[in-house]
């Protein structure tokens, strides 16, 4: 098992009086992650997964502390509740059990932020504590072998993804990812309310990996689907994000007139489900889009960067009506920070215009001369 960033954080959240929702999307690792954890911390535990139908029956009919206490376990200290979000009512069945046992950990996993955050929103104000989960990170490649390797590796990363399942199966990496792809992107995310048809749901995912790094209007989207209308679209976006295949990047604006100031771009969370959704996994060099996969891999790198730093700063991209743009910025202390990407021009001018309207901020390229620091790793090993 590749170790992840994120076990630590959980570990040393344990047994400290709040709930631990853990999100993301399925085949990220979720599972294997707790299991480690649960050898880690030796005490009473229950595991119980939703996604069993006699456990899911049992969740749904106990409305009582005292039928939640047997289901738990009289001598548990640490429960984990595997895809809690399909349990009915579970943030009521977790406010229950967490005032009726304090001493007890709640881990709850789910695979859906529409569900389980919907429902154990308001019931667990106060009480919880919520992480994500993402695909392999390349400072966690990084930390599992060495440098060289995680170097040796990124095409491969870029082209494949990071699914666990893909990054530990070199050499089948296209048959793993295709199993992932198949198993979650259309079976689960159809189960959604407001999802019906498969083939709108593909073709929305198929024209968003064709537009990685380019401003998205819904109406467009909905002409090139057809038979779907541009409010239809917003609500399967909205979907997609909340289920982990789709990251959603708005215009800054604020001081320019001529500032985009409702633009919107959308990257993929894995490059490897970007690169199925267009039937390509050609070498980078073959590659006609190399610049907006190298842009979509760095800031889902970056996502997962900032997250496991518990770093948390508002994300932009900048445009103006007459074709000045900046790829990425992050604002944190009223500064913002501009990134251009680029795979391997080593110079890049930045908008006078920008620089000019927001004095306060810093400007950087990212290449793959110096990545390594952009996504949280320095260079070792």
């Amino acid at each position: 098992m590749i170790e992840r960033k994120l076990l630590e954080i959980i570990q040393e959240q344990c047994f400290k009086g709040k709930v631990i929702l853990l999100l993301g999307a399925r085949q990220v690792g979720k599972t294997t992650m707790l299991k480690k954890l649960v050898e880690s911390v030796h005490v009473e535990t229950m595991w119980l997964n939703a996604d069993e139908a006699d456990v899911l029956n049992e969740f749904t009919v106990a409305n009582t502390s005292t039928r939640l206490l047997q289901l738990v376990g009289a001598n548990t200290k640490l429960a984990v509740i595997d895809e809690a979000q399909q349990i009915p009512d579970i943030g009521n069945k977790l406010k229950l059990l967490y005032d009726t046992k304090p001493e007890l950990q709640i881990i709850a996993t789910g695979s859906s932020a529409f569900d389980l955050l919907n429902q154990t929103g308001e019931p667990l104000t106060g009480r919880k504590r919520t992480y994500q989960l993402y695909p392999i990170s390349y400072e966690e490649v990084v930390a599992d072998t060495n440098f060289l390797e995680a170097r040796r590796t990124l095409e491969t990363r870029l082209i494949f993804g990071s699914y666990p399942e893909v990054v530990t199966n070199p050499g089948n990496e296209k048959e793993a990812l295709l199993e992932i792809a198949d198993s979650y992107l259309y079976k689960d995310i159809l189960k959604l309310d407001g999802i019906r048809k498969a083939g709108q749901l593909k073709k929305l995912l198929q024209a968003l990996a064709f537009q990685v790094g380019s401003e998205v209007n819904f109406h467009e989207l909905s002409k090139t689907i057809g038979n779907i209308d541009s409010m239809t679209v917003e609500k399967y976006l909205d979907l997609l994000e909340k289920t982990y295949v789709i990251y959603k990047l708005p215009a800054l604006s604020r001081n320019m007139r001529n500032e985009l100031k409702k633009g919107k771009k959308y990257y993929f969370y894995d490059t490897g489900i970007r690169n199925v959704l267009i039937s390509n996994f050609a070498n980078m060099d073959m590659r006609f889009d190399k610049g907006a996969l190298w842009e979509n891999y760095l800031i889902s790198e970056r996502i997962k960067a900032n997250q496991y730093a518990l770093s948390f700063p508002n994300t932009y991209f900048w445009r103006t009506h007459d074709q000045a743009e900046i790829d990425y910025i992050e604002e944190m202390d009223g500064v913002l920070h501009a990134f251009e990407f680029k795979w391997r021009d080593a110079k890049v001018r930045f908008p006078r215009s920008f620089q000019n309207a927001y004095p306060q901020q810093t400007t950087q390229l990212v290449n793959m001369d110096n990545f390594m620091e952009f996504v949280g790793t320095e260079k070792k090993g």
